[in-house]
């Protein structure tokens, strides 16, 4: 293992860390979640999957509170993420760890001073003890030996695992990886995918992974939630989820263009749109002349 692993629970699915009930939050007059449900459990890699636009980001924004549900509610360690006040919340956030999209290095900042950066902020360790924290976390993915890079000489592959090493600096209770494969090329990912499987044994945290890969997903999460319209229309392993009989999932799942998921934003009709508007450039034409 990679460090020592903390005590587990011994049901953890027992116990959800995260309780989304009746969730319900639009933007822009356009419906993201209407009455979404789903939990996540103790101990788990649990997956949300979804096509684009299905909110997936979003949820997590509500998740750590960065945003609040019109309708419904968030817990989180059984807290209302909704109600807590700026000091609360907070303090819910520093239990919580975050893997960026594009790993969102400071590009000033080397390697050890970018996973240092949390601890600087929140804590006033002497210089030995962060140093050696430090290099612990780059040593866990691997890059002990880069702490002295620039972000601008890391690989893409590299970057996102240093963004990982920021963000189990502070020993979180609840890691949550958003679009952690986005962008890498297949070694990348595998060393990304066995780096969430191994850091959730050893450290014993929770964590949600958000991702459209499947195959990915498949190998390192124990339970799978896929959001259509809004809400879950398909949940379980990854195996369950690939023999599901609904139509939408075995479109996702396998990757097909038709389907319940259309290719065309909604627009009006086709021929129409384009006839009216060739009639009209050439009135217009006509009047000029």
């Amino acid at each position: 293992s990679l460090l020592h692993p903390a005590p587990k629970s011994a049901n953890p699915m027992s116990e959800a860390v995260i309780k989304v009930s009746g969730l319900h939050y639009a933007v822009g007059g356009r419906s993201i979640f209407d009455g979404l449900d789903l939990e996540v459990a103790r101990g788990r890699v649990t997956a949300i999957m979804g096509p684009s636009g299905t909110g997936k980001t979003t949820l997590l924004r509500l998740i750590t509170g960065q945003t609040g549900p019109q309708r419904g509610r968030i817990e989180v360690f059984g807290q209302d993420v909704g109600s807590l006040r700026k000091p609360a919340l907070y303090a819910l956030r520093r239990r919580m760890g975050m893997l960026f999209q594009n790993g969102a290095l400071l590009t000033d900042l080397s390697v050890f001073e970018n996973v240092a950066f949390p601890v600087r902020e929140h804590a006033r360790l002497p210089e030995p003890l962060l140093r050696q924290l430090v290099l612990t976390k780059l040593h866990a993915v691997g890059l002990r030996g880069a702490a002295e890079l620039m972000p601008a000489e890391l690989s893409g592959g590299m970057a996102r695992r240093v963004a990982l090493a920021r963000a189990i600096v502070m020993d979180p209770e609840l890691l949550i990886y958003d679009e952690p494969f986005v962008g890498l090329d297949p070694i990348s990912m595998g060393v990304i995918v066995r780096l969430i499987r191994d850091l959730n044994e050893a450290l014993g945290i929770t964590s949600i992974v958000v991702s459209h890969d499947v195959d990915e997903l498949a190998a390192i999460a124990h339970h799978s939630y896929l959001l259509s319209g809004g809400r879950v229309v398909a949940e379980g392993s990854p195996a369950a989820l690939r023999d599901s009989p609904l139509e939408v999932v075995r479109q996702f799942m396998s990757g097909q263009a038709d389907g319940p998921v259309a290719f065309h934003y909604p627009a009006g009709d086709y021929y129409e749109e384009l006839l009216g508007g060739s009639a009209a450039s050439g009135a217009d034409r006509g009047g000029a002349a």
